[in-house]
């Protein structure tokens, strides 16, 4: 039974006909997702919405037979012009009787391409090739039934299932068992019958040649017995879980448009794991001079402000982990974003913290510092100097001034790394 999905999108199309076209123009449409998403809200982060494209990015290969050879063709109203003449080129350019390329009525064109995504096609766009590195499986022990496995074979099944190889050989095994008549014997019996000139022997060979065809009719070519199916039943995969932990400075030195670039950053993060991950945790704490965790709505909506001390945040962070998240059952991860102002007695503590104690119990560890764009390219602050100066391995740092550079960075920071096996 075929089953045809005549389901209809905003433009008209049927649904598969879209499918197809978002799979052909993926890159496209990926470089306009990427380029809307700069100007997007925090709250719009998640959101379809409409995405416009370049028309020649839609363009749909064609076959077109081609010229070959010499050709002659005979052009009406010629009164000027015989073989061999240069026919000059036309003035003006071609464009029409007005000025400039639109003028006239030789400028028309095509407006860009508009196709409505929904929210979960902007996010497939949105966060492709991004992945959490270096993510381990730990606990063992906790499973959940996802996916399938095959073990071994049955009788009976579905037939996309039908194992060919198996009930062939099984097929093959019983038609020698039974000594079933090869087509090739049949062939022969044919033919000597043909060939025989004895009435005796023709007779003889008749009835061999009965014989034959009766045996190979009783034993059949593939029997119900045959059939094998494989067998499929739920697996248990084991879990790999993360905890993230988001760091996020709001005190008075971050002005609205530092936070404002902090929280986008973070919003991406909150978005990409949320869809990508099903057991990852996200542990959200705010600092000042003091520090404490803080569910969602507190951290991106709170104005809370004041002095800066970046070790309280690492502190709190640790506290959090040995209560909760042992090093042994999950995967730590840690984003924390800054202007880089801390207190010159506490970058020491801030430093002695990240290289003893967070770096050796975390899978990876990203600082974004924030600043103001007309301060593009100026000295890097005090906790950027202090974590540049860390042995290796050290956190992966980014500096951003705008919006738009919010994106690039994140995918820069979060990006897919090929494992040393896999080709580049």
């Amino acid at each position: 039974m075929d089953v045809i999905d005549r389901r209809l999108n905003p433009t008209g199309k049927s649904l598969p006909n879209r499918q197809r076209f978002l799979r052909r123009a993926r890159k496209v449409i990926r470089e306009a997702v990427r380029e809307a998403s700069a100007d997007r809200s925090i709250r719009e982060t998640g959101e379809g919405g409409v995405i416009v494209i370049p028309t020649g990015g839609i363009d749909e290969p064609r076959f077109r037979l081609g010229a070959k050879g010499s050709h002659e063709r005979v052009l009406p109203g010629n009164r000027e012009f015989v073989e061999g003449d240069r026919l000059p080129r036309p003035q003006g350019g071609g464009l029409g009787e007005g000025e400039g390329p639109g003028a006239g009525r030789g400028g028309g064109g095509e407006d860009d391409f508009q196709i409505a995504l929904s929210a979960s096609e902007f996010l497939d766009f949105f966060l492709e090739d991004l992945e959490l590195p270096d993510l381990e499986r730990r606990k063992l022990s906790k499973t959940e039934t996802a996916g399938m496995r095959r073990v071994g074979f049955t009788t009976t099944g579905s037939p996309m299932n039908l194992a060919v190889t198996r009930t062939m050989r099984n097929a093959l095994s019983r038609r020698i068992a039974l000594r079933r008549p090869k087509f090739d014997e049949i062939s022969v019996a044919e033919s000597a019958l043909e060939e025989a000139g004895d009435p005796e022997a023709r007779s003889r060979l008749d009835t061999e040649l009965a014989a034959l065809k009766q045996r190979s009719r009783a034993i059949p070519y593939i029997d119900p017995i045959d059939l094998r199916f494989r067998r499929l039943e739920p697996a248990p995969r084991p879990i790999a879980q993360a905890v993230v932990f988001c760091l996020m400075d709001v005190s008075g030195s971050m002005s609205q448009h530092m936070k404002d670039i902090a929280k986008r950053f973070f919003m991406l993060l909150y978005v990409f794991l949320t869809k990508r991950y099903k057991h990852v945790e996200v542990v959200f704490i705010r600092h000042t001079d003091e520090a404490k965790e803080v569910d969602e709505d507190t951290f991106f909506h709170s104005r809370e402000t004041g002095g800066t001390r970046v070790s309280t945040a690492l502190s709190e962070m640790l506290r959090i982990v040995e209560d909760r998240y042992p090093r042994a059952d999950w995967n730590i991860y840690v984003a924390q974003a800054s202007d880089g102002d801390n207190e010159p007695g506490d970058n020491a503590m801030a430093a002695a913290l990240m290289q003893e104690r967070i770096m050796p119990i975390s899978q990876y560890v990203a600082y974004l510092e924030v600043d103001e764009p007309h301060r593009h390219g100026m000295a890097r602050s005090s906790l950027w100097r202090t974590y540049e100066s860390l042995k290796s391995p050290a956190p992966a740092m980014r500096r951003v001034t705008s919006r738009q550079e919010i994106y690039p960075v994140f995918r820069e920071l979060f990006k897919r790394r090929l494992a040393e096996s896999e080709p580049a």
